[in-house]
């Protein structure tokens, strides 16, 4: 088949001929809220539930899925997913981040930035109680390393 013909069909790109490297992705996302979503949020919480504990869950859940959200993503067996929150008082906002680490023959960016991305829908999900004006947003890969490729950082 030629590229011109490969082109028109489409798929996943094989990577069958790659080498198995160690693959590690970092991710980051914000939800900003009102100055009394972020109050209530550090000081009761959800009447849902723990919603830290839950986002981070999200995030790891939503890693291992990426396969079945976002098309043509190979499925890979991710070896370690963390999920992090820092609370920005100043602005009202949490700061989500993920690192993601797998032995494979393809990056894992897209797993860093989806567990990111279900960390704050879940933090909205529980929290729009407070309030629905929250906004997600600046969803960005900040690391990546391993491959052919090799490293690479967000500058900032």
């Amino acid at each position: 088949m030629s590229n011109q013909q490969n082109k028109k069909i489409g798929g996943m790109v094989d990577v069958s001929g790659k080498d198995i490297t160690r693959r590690v992705a970092c991710a980051s996302a914000e939800i900003r809220m009102s100055v009394k979503a972020f109050r209530l949020l550090m000081t009761s919480g959800s009447p849902k539930g723990d919603v830290f504990e839950t986002a981070r869950v999200a995030g790891v859940m939503a890693a291992k899925a990426t396969p079945s959200i976002v098309p043509l993503c190979h499925p890979l067996e991710l070896g370690q997913v963390k999920i992090a929150f820092i609370a920005q008082k100043k602005d009202q906002s949490i700061v989500i981040t993920s690192e993601v680490v797998c032995w494979g023959r393809t990056g894992i960016e897209m797993e860093a930035l989806t567990a990111v991305a279900a960390a704050a829908l879940t933090i909205y999900d529980m929290m729009k109680w407070a309030g629905q004006d929250m906004t997600i947003g600046d969803i960005k890969l900040l690391h990546k390393s391993g491959g052919k490729s090799g490293v690479w950082n967000r500058a900032e």
